[in-house]
């Protein structure tokens, strides 16, 4: 669903901003309590004088639409709750009356889903009667594919599951999630190949990474815009099929927050990340500010990209250099003039994992 386009609808009505704001379940689950709520109720809190909506679940975490609670009258705040409540169920809706059979299947497990990521029900299994005719009682390989398109583009279920289909040269089992993610299933098999080189074959993780580089590359070519797409290792869908999506939207959202660039998403190259992601906003700040001292003003453009080449490539100066095109000696002056203000010399293993950690806290900090 397009929350952004209704939050901006909302604050033009109600002339009130707003902001997408996170809260933990536990937060959640007080607040509903502290207002005599029913348990289990995804209408509304009131959380540090603010009035958050509900709008989904995201993981172990509830994600609202935050107003001002002094700006909002009682009558209106019953208002937007009615109206996200519809806004949902108009989501739910099946658009097409003339769809095929499969279509239809899978718009009804896309309800089905939504309703569970909505009750926080994370271990749910699919209903039989929803996954008759569909093959996800074998071992899948899950992608999650986000796209960037223009609202004024619509991608049809029938044009991307042919797209799809001749790109993996099998069938696949497509689920519209939203507006615009959408869960891929392909084969087990996609991971195999016939090889004479025992030694050269790949791992499940290089198999999975060149199969999204690969989805990728096609779909910039042939599909409506830019997407991203993260990726899990092979499921039993029926058997965890709310876990996988909540699982593949983390590590999009970890790639997107962390990987700013980036359209390829691998949840093993992130486990740094999500670590750093759960850390309190208080110890991240203390972190930043221990480490470079108050020095991140030196973090500009140039300093970043120099520094995250040189990590991505086992801080080699040589490789370096040649990948970000400069001379030998223009790396080593820019490594220098970093030391030489901050004293860490990345460099050394010490120092290079203290600033990795910080640069990657700089992107969900300082940037903000």
């Amino acid at each position: 669903m397009n929350w952004e386009r209704m939050k901006e609808r909302l604050e033009q009505v109600l002339g009130i901003p707003a902001q997408e704001l996170k809260l933990s379940d536990e937060v959640w689950e007080a607040a509903v309590k502290a207002e005599n709520q029913e348990p289990g109720s995804y209408k509304s809190v009131v959380s540090d004088g603010k009035v958050c909506f509900f709008l989904y679940k995201e993981s172990k975490f509830i994600v609202t639409l935050a107003i001002d609670g002094s700006l909002l009258t009682r009558a209106e705040r019953q208002l937007v709750e009615l109206m996200f409540e519809l806004y949902r169920e108009q989501g739910r809706k099946i658009p097409h009356t003339s769809a095929s059979d499969e279509e239809k299947r899978a718009f009804q497990l896309r309800d089905w889903c939504n309703e569970q990521l909505e009750r926080g029900a994370v271990h749910a299994e699919v209903p039989e009667s929803l996954i008759r005719q569909m093959p996800l009682h074998t071992r899948r390989v899950p992608f999650l594919l986000s796209g960037d398109y223009s609202p004024n583009r619509h991608v049809t279920y029938k044009d991307l599951k042919k797209l799809l289909e001749t790109f993996f040269d099998e069938q696949i089992v497509l689920i519209p999630l939203n507006d615009k993610d959408w869960l891929i299933f392909g084969t087990e098999g996609l991971l195999s190949y016939d090889s004479d080189d025992k030694e050269e074959e790949e791992s499940q993780e290089e198999a999975l990474a060149s199969l999204c580089f690969g989805l990728s590359d096609m779909l910039a070519n042939e599909w409506v815009g830019e997407c991203h797409i993260a990726v899990h290792p092979p499921i039993v869908p029926a058997n965890s099929l709310i876990a996988v999506i909540l699982a593949l939207r983390e590590t999009l959202l970890l790639g997107q927050t962390f990987q700013q660039g980036s359209h390829i998403h691998l949840p093993w190259a992130l486990r740094l990340e999500k670590l750093l992601a759960s850390a309190p906003e208080n110890e991240k700040s203390g972190y930043l500010e221990h480490v470079l001292g108050g020095y991140d003003y030196l973090l500009d453009t140039e300093t970043i990209s120099t520094l995250e080449t040189f990590f991505q490539l086992d801080c080699n100066v040589s490789e370096t250099a040649k990948k970000l095109y400069i001379h030998r000696n223009t790396l080593l002056y820019r490594l220098d003039k970093f030391k030489q203000e901050t004293s860490l010399d990345v460099r050394g293993f010490q120092d290079a994992v203290l600033v990795k950690i910080a640069l990657q806290l700089y992107k969900v900090t300082k940037r903000k």
